[in-house]
């Protein structure tokens, strides 16, 4: 792949200043560590993200996930008693989210995700994943490499 263009704070500070203000609102928020590193992986295996597949399972390991569970994120629909009932929601939640173009986050998710999340815990969970979706079109469209 050709090298492009490195979206930083130098080159475009006030890109770069808007996507770290959603990271700024998604570390106070109340979801766990945990869940917000399942959003963040389960997006970027949909979406072809190496560079956010590394970051992210990297930073749930330090977090205490175990490697099985990292390597069975993305088939979790057959690995279910590797994820809580609330995990799951939001697993859910983020296929369809990701996938907007199918059929968006659908009434019967939504609605199971009531039983776990109160109204402001689901747009916390969407802004998470709105927010690894952007990271993963910024990394992908400028060929954003794995550092070793």
């Amino acid at each position: 792949m050709k090298k492009r263009i490195n979206i930083t704070p130098e080159e475009q500070p006030k890109a770069y200043k808007a996507m770290m203000a959603l990271e700024a609102y998604l570390a106070q928020i109340s979801l766990s560590k945990t869940l917000k590193e399942l959003i963040k992986i389960r997006a970027s295996h949909i979406n072809g993200c190496a560079f956010c597949i590394d970051m992210h399972t990297k930073d749930a390991m330090k977090e205490g996930e175990s490697v099985q569970r990292l390597f069975l994120t993305s088939a979790w629909r057959e690995a279910t008693k590797f994820f809580t009932a609330e995990e799951q929601v939001v697993l859910t939640m983020t296929e369809e989210i990701t996938l907007i173009h199918q059929q968006g986050l659908s009434d019967a998710t939504y609605q199971n995700a009531l039983q776990f999340f109160d109204e402001n815990q689901i747009a916390e969970i969407i802004m998470a994943v709105v927010t690894i979706n952007a990271w993963n079109r910024i990394a992908i469209s400028t060929h954003k490499e794995i550092e070793g």
